[in-house]
């Protein structure tokens, strides 16, 4: 069996994590309070519309990258219906911002609202789709009505930082920055786990799971249309009523592979766990992240190869089908699964026949619900973890 894991991977359990006592006494909690741990520091802060504007402008003062945040979801409708709630004095959710140094933030919630506000202003799409003033359809900034203008200019955008101090680099804190950001964030659409993550945990890893998400065989598992160059700049209607790219469950998907070559270490339940790597992963190297991209590639390639279309699909002995849909548990069980024997590549794709009914086998031979994620225990993900890899070892050894 090859090295299964980056070089930064096998010691990055090394450190433990922080245990609560089941039964503090009123001492201690009254100590952990007065110590002021687990206490964020935040200030709020509120700017006029044309000088929030020229303060985007300035080099590094506030970070705004596509490919850090979310996926793009607003069109050009959304974006002139914001336009038009400053103009009717509609109040707007503040953005939520992270104070990476002094005085200068990156966007944790917003991205969406700044963006349209940036742009509007700069002129770059034409008001549509107004519902209550129609009559400014078509219109960009510099050709408003002088007194729709200037009542526009009135209006401000409000802003809550999270200070530097509330989280230097330790890994509770950047936990807690996560808690502390998944309360706040009420305003626009709520966002799924994954891309409160993407927001939070931006860096190599992070652009890796960005990356493997667009390999062609992986979104075709998910029923994600193929990726283009395109996508990074606005949403075609296609993506944008697709489910597993818009809420990121593909680039969660590719978390969970990462995350359960681990499953020994499983704790906090899937979402912390999950939340508890990708914090850790902050640290990853560039080797590592070369060698989890070519091993994430690899064992997608191979997935395909022996199943095709029908990878990630459960068996259903009952009805003696593929289920219709993939589930994420049992692509679970399959990515590290596979992931454990890309060395040999070559010979489970010959034996790929036997592979396919030795999968089927597995799904008579265990419960119901073993791996189609109606447990998630440590024990539960172990499981299915073995039952597979041991499934693949049998095929190989034969």
């Amino acid at each position: 069996m090859a090295n299964e894991l980056a070089p930064s991977e096998i010691s990055m359990w090394v450190k433990p994590t922080r245990t609560i006592s089941p039964r503090p006494s009123d001492e201690e909690i009254n100590s952990k309070y007065g110590s002021r741990e687990l206490r964020i520091v935040t200030e709020s802060n509120r700017e006029q519309l044309p000088n929030f504007v020229e303060a985007l402008k300035r080099t590094g003062w506030m970070k705004l990258r596509p490919s850090y945040q979310r996926r793009p979801r607003w069109d050009r409708q959304r974006q002139s219906r914001l336009i038009e709630s400053f103009i009717m004095n509609i109040p707007v959710p503040p953005l939520f911002v992270y104070e990476s140094d002094l005085a200068k933030y990156e966007v944790m919630d917003g991205q969406q609202r700044i963006t349209s506000i940036f742009e509007f202003y700069t002129n770059r799409y034409n008001l549509e789709g107004l519902q209550q003033w129609p009559e400014l359809n078509g219109r960009i900034y510099d050709t408003l009505p002088s007194e729709i203008r200037k009542g526009l200019d009135r209006r401000s955008i409000s802003y809550i930082v999270l200070l530097k101090e509330s989280a230097s680099t330790t890994e509770e804190e950047a936990l807690l920055r996560q808690q502390v950001f998944e309360r706040l964030n009420t305003g626009g659409v709520q966002l799924s786990h994954q891309e409160i993550r993407n927001s939070l945990y931006q860096g190599k890893f992070n652009d890796l799971l960005l990356t493997a998400a667009r390999d062609r065989r992986f979104r075709q598992a998910w029923g994600v249309p193929e990726y283009s160059e395109e996508e990074e700049r606005q949403l075609s209607d296609e993506l944008a009523k697709n489910r597993n790219y818009v809420m990121m469950r593909d680039v969660e998907i590719g978390l969970r592979f990462f995350a359960l070559r681990h499953a020994q270490h499983y704790q906090r339940g899937m979402k912390g766990f999950l939340d508890l790597y990708m914090v850790r992963a902050r640290s990853f190297t560039d080797e590592d992240i070369a060698f989890l991209g070519d091993l994430f590639n690899k064992t997608v390639e191979l997935g395909h190869e022996i199943y095709g279309g029908l990878l990630f699909h459960p068996w259903d002995p009952k009805a003696q089908q593929w289920a219709e849909k993939p589930q994420v548990a049992f692509a679970d069980a399959v990515m590290v699964g596979l992931s454990r024997h890309v060395e040999s590549s070559a010979q489970l794709v010959t034996k790929r026949e036997t592979v396919v009914t030795a999968t089927k086998e597995l799904f008579v031979a265990h419960p119901s619900g073993t791996f189609t994620g109606r447990g998630n225990t440590k024990q539960d993900v172990q499981d299915r973890i073995r039952f597979y890899n041991e499934m693949v070892q049998r095929v190989i050894q034969e």
